[in-house]
């Protein structure tokens, strides 16, 4: 009897943890939980510039991707592996002290991308997009999503489809290259480039869709930019009304032509660069690489190079060049008015963090910003969150605690920065005059 009784118990202590809102004429069900978020960062100190703040919004939720925040406040995030069977949580500060004491998650499908625009939150897999309608402050039919574009290519390589919409109704996905520089074969040493490339006609760039018809396919959409071996971060910037994007630059030069680059040079080559695309837009790969020491387009060693022989006259240049194989992995353009002036419709990026730069120390692991005025970059880059990884140990080795992925601008002029090693995602506020 108290076998059947204790059985009793945890089932009603189950039931009360699910919500079904068919009390609002709704019979989907969904996963709610209640939960406490850290007062402080518990292995790591994330350092700001002076005035700004950087506390625990939300913790533990695993591979937390990108994030967006909802007009009402909440956060949505979409995460690469599921958390008690869900890939999208809607984060709610229901008390208004900073952190997350709500979760919700529904979705079951895996991957990176998320947005919101026009009463509809869209999300994708590595091979899908869908989109849910937003009634109100919640999800209307949050089982129940419509498949906007479907039969994405996705080969177990650069497979992220990262996510932009536009304000005329498009939606713009990364499809990455699966290949590091289209070699005859991949990453194999002194196999050439093949001419055409042929993943170009699938891969490689950016592809433009409508934000409002179902089940498209590659046949619906378009070739919206070329040369892009993979892109992450990418985000809609209002101030130009043109796409920006962060390309993630190909690796192993070293490994691959090592009569030609030695291991520093393979360590610092090529840049992770920033792209402004317009229609027609061709950034080079996998033909050219971009050299910041040099600053200059390079021909690749796999198409006659040497190093030094520039080549891509008809490839665009980059708006701004950082340091190698730091991974790009989250951009925002900030448009809030509680940061200092310099920060406005200026560039944020989160940089994952570097797995190849060895000899030298790995790098990254730290949101940076870029000042933007007239739609062009005013100044140069610097540091804006650092610390995610831990100590300089943890930097050096690539043993980062917590790596930055997504960006989002809150209601309150915040910035939200995920964390897709263990699902830390932090609320950087600016309280300084």
């Amino acid at each position: 009897m108290k076998q059947l009784s204790t059985k009793l118990l945890f089932l009603s202590l189950l039931m009360s943890t699910v919500y079904f809102s068919a009390c609002a004429g709704d019979t989907t069900k969904v996963a709610e939980q209640n939960i406490t978020a850290p007062n402080n960062p518990p292995d790591v100190t994330i350092k700001t510039p002076a005035g700004f703040t950087a506390t625990i919004f939300a913790d533990d939720l695993g591979q937390a991707r990108h994030l967006v925040v909802n007009s009402n406040g909440d956060v949505y995030v979409k995460l690469a592996r599921k958390k008690d069977g869900k890939t999208i949580y809607r984060l709610q500060d229901t008390n208004g002290d900073g952190k997350a004491d709500k979760m919700t998650g529904f979705g079951d499908y895996t991957g990176t991308g998320i947005a919101i625009k026009n009463g509809y939150l869209y999300a994708s897999s590595d091979e899908e997009v869908f989109r849910y309608k937003l009634d109100g402050d919640k999800i209307a039919n949050p089982d129940q999503p419509e498949k906007i574009i479907t039969g994405l290519l996705s080969r177990h390589e650069h497979e992220s489809k990262s996510i932009a919409l536009d304000n005329a109704g498009n939606i713009y996905v990364n499809i990455g290259a699966y290949s590091n520089a289209c070699q005859v074969t991949d990453r194999t040493k002194g196999s050439p480039g093949m001419k055409p490339c042929p993943i170009l006609d699938s891969a490689g760039g950016i592809w433009q869709f409508k934000a409002d018809k179902l089940n498209q396919t590659y046949g619906d959409g378009k070739r919206y930019a070329t040369g892009l071996r993979n892109v992450v971060g990418l985000d809609w910037n209002t101030a130009t009304n043109t796409l920006f994007v962060m390309q993630h630059g190909r690796d192993q030069l070293n490994t691959l032509f090592p009569t030609m680059y030695n291991d520093k040079q393979s360590a610092e080559l090529p840049a992770e660069c920033m792209y402004e695309l317009h229609e027609g837009s061709n950034c080079g790969w996998p033909y050219i690489y971009y050299d910041p020491f040099q600053q200059k387009k390079i021909l690749a060693p796999e198409f006659g190079g040497d190093g030094k022989q520039t080549a891509g006259e008809d490839a665009q240049d980059p708006v701004v060049a950082f340091p190698a194989h730091l991974a790009p992995n989250g951009l925002l353009f900030y448009t809030g008015d509680k940061f200092p002036e310099k920060y406005k419709n200026g560039a944020f990026i989160a940089f994952h963090g570097s797995w190849n730069r060895a000899p030298e120390p790995q790098a990254g692991f730290f949101v940076v910003f870029v000042p933007f005025k007239d739609g062009k970059p005013s100044g140069k880059w610097e540091v804006f969150a650092d610390g995610f990884a831990g100590g300089p140990d943890q930097v050096a080795s690539g043993r980062a605690k917590h790596r930055p992925c997504g960006l989002a601008q809150g209601k309150d002029g915040s910035i939200y920065v995920s964390d897709d090693t263990k699902g830390t995602i932090w609320k950087i506020s600016y309280n300084g005059k």
